[in-house]
């Protein structure tokens, strides 16, 4: 059924969960506002809010956009900043819809929703290939996604649940919402800006309704093996049992998708042999990874690989491009904070290291950890070495300063064999 009265749950109390929801450190949008000045006058401010909002003269800002790298190091990607207060609306709109959608979203599903994370797709696809012993995988990458949501589809998708005219004259203000970028103020007629916090909302009701229900209501269906989808956002993967069956796929995704306005990446969009290595005739497996190629989901290359005791399992390690990206951003950090005391560098490397172990640490991942660790070492004595000419930061001096300043050590944050032996 669809939803005819809806706004009359964003009151203030769910306006003043949206404020203490909202990230308080981000960047600031147009208006240059940061949190601390909005919660200056919290009370007032929100209840502003709430009244421009229900009687409809509330104006959505423009969008400050930004690029950051993407994970090659050459491109950017475009980042939508709102302001703060625009920020809590949207926290609170999406609030309302998460309630409506939640309970139509499918298991594939796992980005930007409640109690769901990257970790948890990676770990149910490791089980789904695991189980069918490997097969034929489609490696998608959707060209420029959020620039190019149809605005018309997306609509008419939420014409299926959502008919409230107080919310749905929001979003369309948040959709027409200008883009300010190097002083310039545009209206891209498509797309949702990345950054915004109704932008990933709006992003999975599109794909829910163009990939999901499409293909678990018609796809999966007329295939002759099994077939699984795993999306986290716009980055999927399906994978499937039979070659026949993945090139059908193959064939029939792009017409799907140019149907509503979107085009995948002739490039990055690829079909993936990736069986599980045979045994030889005594049943041992073989010595080499035969046959079989690799594939890239969320940060990790995945690949088979022996386990301890042996057998061919998936594994999955830091992608390349990742690795290069984080080392880089490291590096660049160095360089501009290496006049700054060495106790303030000490902890902040900390920080990056264990973020990156929270993310990257997976049980067979340790050999890039530590290459990541090792790396970081050498950029920071490089650019303290380079404090001044009489610096002098010899490595022997370097591993005297690391007893004082140690950084951690690798450490496998998602265990495998923790999980299993603790269920």
């Amino acid at each position: 059924m669809a939803f005819t009265t809806l706004h009359h749950y964003i009151d203030l109390d769910l306006l003043q969960e949206a404020y203490r929801r909202t990230r308080k450190d981000g960047a600031v949008g147009v208006d240059g506002q940061t949190a601390e000045e909005y919660a200056a006058s919290l009370e007032e401010n929100l209840q502003s809010l709430l009244n421009r909002f229900k009687s409809g003269t509330y104006k959505a800002p423009p969008v400050r956009r930004v690029h950051i790298p993407k994970g090659d190091g050459a491109k950017t990607r475009p980042i939508g900043i709102p302001t703060f207060e625009d920020k809590a609306l949207q926290r609170a709109v999406a609030m309302v819809l998460e309630a409506i959608y939640e309970r139509d979203f499918l298991d594939c599903s796992y980005g930007f929703r409640p109690q769901r994370s990257a970790h948890q797709a990676l770990e149910a696809l490791w089980h789904e290939v695991m189980k069918m012993g490997g097969g034929w995988v489609v490696e998608v990458d959707i060209q420029k996604f959020f620039d190019t949501l149809d605005h018309g589809h997306l609509r008419s998708f939420l014409d299926r649940r959502v008919c409230d005219g107080v919310l749905r004259r929001m979003i369309d203000k948040w959709l027409k919402a200008g883009v300010l970028e190097e002083g310039m103020l545009t209206y891209p007629d498509a797309g949702t800006p990345q950054g915004g916090v109704i932008s990933p909302l709006l992003a999975n009701i599109y794909l829910h309704e163009v990939l999901d229900r499409w293909f678990y209501e018609t796809v999966q269906p007329r295939m002759r093996g099994k077939a699984v989808l795993i999306r986290y956002a716009d980055d999927f993967v399906i994978v499937l049992s039979l070659e026949t069956d993945a090139r059908r796929v193959m064939a029939v995704l792009p017409k799907r998708f140019g149907r509503f306005g979107l085009t995948l990446h002739p490039e990055k969009t690829r079909l993936v042999r990736f069986l599980r290595p045979p045994r030889d005739h005594k049943g041992n497996p073989p010595t080499a990874n035969v046959g079989s190629r690799s594939f890239d989901l969320l940060g990790f290359t995945h690949i088979w690989g022996r386990s301890q005791r042996g057998i061919w399992v998936l594994k999955r390690r830091t992608a390349k491009a990742r690795l290069r990206r984080s080392l880089q951003l490291v590096a660049k950090w160095c360089r501009e904070h290496r006049h700054d005391a060495v106790s303030w560098q000490h902890k902040e490397l900390v920080r990056k290291l264990r973020g990156h172990y929270a993310y990257y640490g997976l049980t067979g991942n340790a050999q890039q950890l530590n290459r990541f660790q090792s790396e970081v070492r050498r950029v920071w004595r490089k650019w303290l070495d380079r404090r001044s000419p009489r610096s002098g930061m010899t490595w022997e001096r370097f591993a005297g300063l690391l007893k004082r300043y140690p950084l951690p050590r690798a450490e496998i944050v998602h265990s495998f064999y923790r999980r299993t032996a603790n269920p």
